[in-house]
């Protein structure tokens, strides 16, 4: 079993009182949560389902790189 590392953001919606999830790596994967740790424990569950899907059709799982600027 191999492990991934993907960044997420996780905002607030104060008009609609959730917790907004987002992993811009892999478009289309998106959650919410009524509280910070269900939005976290949701985007964990919607990243591993959108890695086996592109596994089990042999769709390539994105990678990221890191970049340092200075300024």
């Amino acid at each position: 079993m191999r492990e991934y590392r993907f960044p997420v953001v996780i905002e607030y919606d104060p008009g609609e009182r959730v917790y907004l999830a987002d992993c811009p790596l892999l478009p289309g994967c998106y959650t919410d949560g009524r509280t910070y740790a269900e939005a976290l424990d949701a985007i964990r569950d919607a990243i591993q389902l959108v890695i086996e899907s592109r596994l089990a059709v042999g769709d390539p799982v994105p990678t990221q790189d890191f970049v340092t600027v200075a300024v």
